[in-house]
């Protein structure tokens, strides 16, 4: 079984800030709640009750028949249940704290990476080095480069704590690489599809039309300088005078649609561009089934895996794409289309660009975007990869057709939810061998390594040396008031004053609140000990009670003797 953490702010396309990360979420639950394996019951783990109610409007959508549990922090206890929390992104450190407050076997965690580039991906994956992440939990990168991205980053942080504090022992969670998936079926258009949308764009069938679809970010996602040369030199190259381009994404503000505009009638004039918002769905459609060859120069480290050469090749087209990051694992070389080579610096030589970034003296855009300005892309071969699939509709159709089996036999998500499912089994029986190790040892040894999150201990034990005296078994206390029924009904009082009924979660029940009155009143007129007056508690409830008695003499109720 798994609990999927459900936060409509990582599974959502209808933001307008549209990111990777939002398009990955929407249709990695959706392929979930598709073709995960039946089970008894499924479970989500959610921050409020809307989002609760959010999440169960999509699973019964979705047709499932498994018992739906939905838990939060209040009873995250419930997790156990789940045996595995499934969290949208990289930042299990935090979530392995809390978990902590249990124990840290009580269930397996597992994350995936998006962009790693950030100060908060960067600081979520470091924390792991410290956090009490274990071998049971993993975080799944999404293609090799990505992954080697995440040791380096690890590499960094434990050769700093060794330096400063001699760290010896390292824990981690596993770092499995496995592809984001598509829905292949969702990008297989007719041929009235096609016609259709070209008529609707104005574009007749002597045209060629080249796709990009994403973002459209010079700084923090594909530069479009090198496109746009070499569409205007293949166009001249062939003699090809009807190339459009089509730009199916969004700009971040009106100064970058500019910059685009601008970009390509000064470079590449003899190509027309049609801008779509790719924010659209109905726009995105008309897109993909109007193409004949995607492009996408991908040039910047936010990106960690890319989605879209798979969305191309679902829908039958031939890729030309930059030799980058997760492209590197995707798209085959003269198979799916054409990868071009990149150029950057070698290692060592962008130091000031960290530490402009560190110091807040570039923003975080800024700092990605002048890091894109050290990736260069091989413009003599990718000039003459649009020539070739310019001048042979045959090659255009064998890559295409190539590049759709690839796409349905190892990217559907029919095959990668599988894969997700072998590896929380995975972590299922690593971490249930170590409970049974630990139930082999003796009781003292299992108390002695409960674990403990230092930032956020107990503050009877963080503040233990602020009061005076501490309460024990032994503990004097004598009943206030003359009876239980006095102190009961100045009780009642007490609830109803604003002050007090604030901290209802602290109160024993009525119950076990008269039982210590009770016992208080008959040793009157001497004390009783602390220890005596739990007589009437239960014992799982002694230590709640044990502590409430704190309150009673905090209201006055008891008192020491």
């Amino acid at each position: 079984m798994t609990a999927i953490f459900y936060h409509p702010d990582a599974y959502s396309t209808t933001t307008p800030k549209l990111m990777g990360r939002n398009v990955a979420g929407d249709s990695f639950l959706r392929g979930f709640l598709q073709h995960a394996s039946p089970a008894s019951s499924l479970f989500a783990q959610v921050a409020s009750e809307v989002h609760g109610r959010e999440f169960k409007k999509l699973f019964n959508q979705s047709g499932r028949s498994e018992n739906l549990r939905i838990f939060s922090n209040q009873n995250l206890n419930s997790a156990i249940d789940a045996q595995l929390v499934y969290h949208p992104d990289p930042e299990i450190g935090v979530h392995a704290y809390r978990r902590s407050l249990y124990a840290n076997n009580s269930w397996s965690l597992c994350g995936i990476t998006h962009t790693t580039s950030s100060a908060a991906a960067m600081d979520a994956i470091s924390e792991w080095i410290t956090a009490p992440v274990q071998p049971w939990d993993a975080v799944i990168c999404t293609s090799t480069a990505v992954k080697n991205n995440v040791e380096t980053i690890l590499q960094a942080q434990v050769d700093l704590l060794e330096m400063r504090l001699g760290i010896q022992k390292v824990c981690l969670p596993q770092l499995p690489v496995i592809p984001l998936g598509v829905h292949t079926d969702d990008f297989h258009y007719s041929e009235a599809a096609r016609a259709s949308s070209r008529q609707q764009l104005g574009v007749n069938d002597d045209t060629l039309v080249v796709l990009y679809v994403g973002r459209l970010s010079f700084h923090g996602k594909a530069h479009p300088l090198a496109m746009y040369q070499a569409l205007e030199n293949a166009a001249k190259a062939t003699g090809h005078k009807a190339i459009t381009l089509i730009e199916c994404g969004w700009h971040a503000n009106e100064q970058i649609g500019i910059a685009f505009t601008q970009g390509a009638n000064s470079v590449s004039p003899s190509v027309s561009v049609i801008h779509l918002d790719g924010r659209i769905e109905g726009n995105r459609k008309v897109a993909w089934s109007s193409a004949d060859i995607f492009c996408s120069l991908s040039d910047n480290i936010q990106e960690t895996f890319g989605i879209v050469p798979i969305e191309a090749m679902s829908a039958g087209l031939p890729l030309v794409v930059s030799d980058w990051d997760g492209y590197k694992d995707t798209v085959r070389d003269g198979t799916d289309g054409f990868r071009i080579p990149t150029l950057t610096p070698p290692p060592g030589l962008a130091g000031d660009l960290a530490h402009r970034h560190a110091l807040q003296i570039d923003t975080y855009d800024m700092y990605i975007g002048h890091t894109s300005a050290l990736v260069a892309i091989d413009a003599n071969k990718l000039t003459r990869s649009f020539i070739e699939l310019f001048k042979s509709p045959e090659l255009r159709r064998r890559m295409g057709e190539a590049g759709r089996l690839n796409a349905i036999q190892n990217y559907d998500w029919r095959h990668i939810i599988r894969r997700y499912e072998e590896l929380w089994d995975e972590q299922s029986n690593i971490r249930t061998a170590d409970r049974n190790l630990l139930e082999g040892k003796n009781t003292q040894s299992k108390r002695n390594m409960r674990p403990i999150w230092p930032a956020r201990l107990d503050p009877t034990i963080a503040f233990a040396n602020y009061g005076t005296l501490h309460l024990a078994p032994n503990t004097k206390l004598t009943l206030s008031e003359q009876t239980a029924g006095h102190a009961l009904e100045k009780l009642a009082e007490y609830k109803g004053l604003a002050m007090v009924n604030f901290a209802e979660y602290m109160f024993p029940t009525d119950a076990e609140i008269k039982s210590v009155f009770e016992i208080a009143e008959r040793n009157l007129p001497q004390s009783s000990s602390a220890e005596d007056l739990l007589h009437g508690a239960s014992e799982l409830r002694r230590p709640f009670v044990f502590r409430g008695l704190v309150w009673l003499c905090k209201l006055g109720l008891l008192q020491l003797a």
